[in-house]
């Protein structure tokens, strides 16, 4: 089990105690650098397609934010990997993330909490910002149509959302919809050329995310 007491300070993978069992946790830490007084924790995409916490959209956002000088981590929802549980239709996966918010909270208890999360995961990730005070929210191809965004209120916090322009599982269309609907809006961005997976596109992916969240880090 995962140290309650301490953030490791190198990359490590290990569990901690989750609802339904155990939760695998990959913590990467920066390097050769003045660590800021942040974590952010990421979730991956639907645990039914294949998502994992090693999903390379989720792996480029981790490394993205950890080169601004970000502890990040990473986690398998219940039933994914060495996670224990099962699928539970984002219910029982937001119990998951609220898990690790909780450690993570614990054992920085004077950092800032970001989340990011791609696909399902932005379902996620936005859920539970509803209930957590976060500074900075990452939504990636959020899948606006499939879940109830609509009944979430807005962050109250910089909110980046980042859309391919040719999604075949997201959307464009009804994600410019929503956002624009949003009494909040977040900073919506249109990533052209590129699907739900940004193939060819994740180098991109990563500077987008640096440049945007750059301005916000603590």
């Amino acid at each position: 089990m995962l140290d309650p007491d301490n953030l490791p300070t190198e990359a490590t993978e290990c569990f901690i105690t989750g609802p339904a069992g155990k939760l695998e946790v990959l913590v990467d830490y920066p390097e050769d650098m003045t660590v800021r007084p942040a974590v952010v924790v990421l979730c991956h995409p639907h645990p039914q397609h294949g998502g994992t916490m090693r999903n390379k959209v989720v792996t480029i956002m981790e490394r993205a934010l950890r080169e601004l000088g970000l502890p990040t981590v990473r986690f398998n929802f219940r039933g994914v990997g060495e996670s224990e549980g099962e699928f539970d239709d984002g219910d029982g996966e937001t119990a998951d993330l609220m898990a690790v918010i909780d450690w993570v909270r614990s054992v920085r208890p004077d950092d800032d909490l970001w989340l990011g999360g791609f696909s399902f995961g932005a379902f996620v990730t936005l859920k539970a910002a509803q209930d957590v005070p976060v500074r900075q929210l990452i939504s990636i191809a959020p899948p606006v149509e499939r879940y109830g965004f609509s009944d979430f209120v807005p962050p109250n916090c910089p909110w980046l959302v980042v859309q391919g322009d040719e999604d075949d599982v997201v959307s464009p269309e009804a994600v410019v919809t929503w956002s624009e609907g949003l009494d909040q809006k977040p900073s919506l961005v249109i990533m052209e050329g590129t699907g739900h997976f940004f193939h060819r596109r994740l180098m991109d992916l990563r500077g987008l995310i640096k440049n945007h969240v750059q301005p916000n880090l603590p």
